[in-house]
């Protein structure tokens, strides 16, 4: 069905891409391996899944590495590369990923209410803790959605003996916008709570007045309640939190809450969710300058005397390395989660989901569509239905981003199918070869040497500039936060 609707929407054709020819391919193409030798000569340390993922990238949507064979009842055909599935740097990977997570949201999770996103940033003297301990990244983040929790509570009435439970989706961002390190929380939940009633009966009850008032409580109770944590885990001294809640504009602490989608706006939350699910970094604001160095234009803004203004990144090649190196994910670590009525061990995220993209009015009870069916699948020794809802056929995300269908023959128009995968080397070859494709993968450079000190060019006469090893100033070593 969505394939059919898809198919009468669109009439672009579908061009396979080619990832060996995108400047981040050929920047790892060409420096990868340079960039693994030198860490190590310098006494650095790469993890395992760093360098798994650089080489994986490397083998995504190469022909040459195998493929799927798609063909249509007029003869036309074209072969599909595989991909890595990468969680790092690939952009082709965690576009899908995106796109795929705020699909199903949106489809299968998320009824039909409106939605807030809060943000928590903490400041970089704890940055660090958070970025090396998940579980003091964990404990934070339970803080903070304890704290949006009480905060909605003060807008409704409870009556005695009824349980408060709030619902959304968190996701953890260990980026930043200029590709530095910043692991900071984005928090999509609903705006309003669901109540149990001394019956067990669920009930929605929106939320209509969050202010920017509600905005700051919440930030300066994070702020305090961390502090204390913080010092509770022996990882501040008393007079550092003690110092700490002395700074002004909030110390470091940031909560923002401006983004509100409106329970029809299905289309916005889908963008913000995507938004919370983006890749690392957008590949498609790195550029090569002509003396070999890279420039990443984030999209921040910075206030100066003159207005606000950007700021680009300049970077050798092995210095952009270095950064998204970092930025990378650890493996089997959730980068989005659930809580509340949609957390996975919470009796209410049946009732809650199988209103998903459907209308919830103030008092509504969320009940199961079918709720034969539900007893069936929890009866003993009953077989267990596969839930394939968070994963969306390649063709309909494909079609969902780019407005584009990759499965209809640009021929005749009519509906192309797989018809194999081709992992065979030798069968990979004549293929390739017959369609004139290149049956080699591209060659990954060596390592090389850094430059000579003989081979800088510089003018004949010119002075060429000594370090001063001695400082003219006492200088203090201690780290300045």
């Amino acid at each position: 069905m969505e394939e059919a609707a898809y198919s009468h929407t669109t009439s672009k054709v579908y061009q396979s891409r080619r990832p060996e020819k995108t400047l981040l391919y050929q920047l790892l193409q060409e420096n990868m391996n340079t960039w693994l030798v030198q860490t190590q000569e310098n006494g650095g340390s790469i993890a395992p899944y760093v360098e798994k993922d650089f080489s994986k990238y490397l083998e995504c949507g190469i022909l040459s590495y195998g493929f799927a064979r798609a063909r249509c009842e007029c003869g036309h055909e074209f072969l599909v590369a595989f991909s890595c599935k990468g969680r790092g740097i690939c952009p082709s990977c965690n576009t899908r990923h995106m796109a795929e997570t705020a699909a199903h949201l949106v489809d299968h999770v998320f009824p039909r209410v409106p939605v807030r996103q809060w943000v928590l940033s903490l400041p970089k003297r704890l940055r660090y803790y958070l970025y090396h301990d998940p579980k003091i990244a964990s404990k934070v983040l339970k803080i903070f959605l304890d704290e949006i929790n009480k905060q909605l509570k003060q807008h409704i009435d409870i009556p005695s003996g009824a349980i408060i439970k709030a619902g959304g989706v968190s996701f953890i961002h260990r980026f930043g916008a200029t590709l530095n390190v910043h692991l900071h929380f984005h928090c999509v939940v609903m705006e309003g709570l669901f109540m149990t009633d001394s019956d067990g009966q669920l009930s929605w009850h929106p939320v209509h007045d969050v202010t920017e008032t509600d905005i700051q409580a919440v930030q300066q109770r994070v702020r305090i309640r961390v502090l204390k944590a913080f010092k509770r885990w022996k990882l501040l001294e008393d007079y550092e939190a003690d110092n700490m809640k002395t700074w002004q504009g909030g110390g470091g602490f940031s909560v923002d809450g401006s983004v509100k989608i409106h329970q029809y706006d299905r289309n916005g939350l889908e963008r913000l969710l995507r938004y919370c699910a983006r890749p690392l970094f957008a590949s498609d604001r790195l550029e090569k300058l002509s003396d070999n160095r890279l420039i990443y234009k984030p999209t921040t803004q910075w206030k100066t005397a003159a207005g606000y203004k950007q700021h680009p990144i300049y970077l050798s090649p092995l210095e952009f390395i270095e950064k998204i190196a970092l930025l990378i994910p650890p493996p089997r670590k959730h980068r989005h989660r659930y809580f509340g009525v949609l957390a996975p061990n919470s009796p209410y995220r049946e009732p809650v989901t199988a209103r998903a993209a459907q209308d919830l009015q103030e008092g509504d009870v969320p009940v199961a569509d079918n709720p034969e069916e539900s007893e069936i699948k929890h009866k003993p020794g009953a077989a267990r239905m596969k839930n394939s809802f968070s994963h969306y056929l390649w063709a309909i995300l494909i079609a969902r981003i780019y407005e584009v269908l990759p499965l209809i023959c640009p021929d005749c128009g009519g509906q192309m199918k797989i018809i194999s995968f081709i992992r065979e080397k030798s069968t990979t070859k004549q293929i390739l070869a017959h369609i004139g494709e290149p049956t080699e993968p591209p060659i990954i450079s060596p390592a090389r040497a850094p430059p000579l000190w003989d081979d800088i060019h510089t003018e004949p006469d010119a002075e060429i500039p000594m370090v001063d090893i001695i400082p003219d100033y006492e200088f203090d070593q201690r780290i300045s936060w």
